[in-house]
């Protein structure tokens, strides 16, 4: 049964889910501009405070751009690495054996980055 209550409590607990959310976006806003000034743009770190360890990874994601890599692999006669889209285990594959060199997908990957942060409490020795 749901109870007027029950729907009192939902909606309290949903504003302080934003409110912290907020809170946690800020922070992490904090600790990656720390992490860009300290080690760079993009690249991981770490950090000890007290019994606490701060860090951040990188996490690289590539693909390969769909209508500019079907056409240089046209281009390049590689039809059996075209489906509907660039397969991009064949590609790398031909790229592992040689076939085609990385010069000729120049402009056809994209590459993306993401930050994540993590805190955790270790143990103090």
């Amino acid at each position: 049964m749901i109870t007027k209550e029950m729907l009192a409590q939902y909606i309290e607990l949903n504003r302080r889910k934003k409110e912290i959310e907020t809170q946690l976006d800020e922070l992490k806003k904090v600790f990656n501009q720390y992490f860009d000034l300290s080690v760079g743009k993009n690249l991981k770190g770490d950090v000890t405070i007290s019994d606490y360890k701060l860090q951040r990874q990188i996490r690289k994601t590539e693909k390969f751009e769909q209508e500019i890599t079907v056409k240089r692999l046209e281009e390049l006669n590689m039809m059996d690495l075209i489906q509907k889209k660039p397969d991009e285990i064949k590609i790398k594959s031909a790229l592992n054996l040689g076939l085609i060199n990385e010069k000729d997908l120049d402009g056809c990957v994209i590459s993306n980055t993401s930050q994540a942060i993590y805190v955790k409490q270790i143990q103090a020795k």
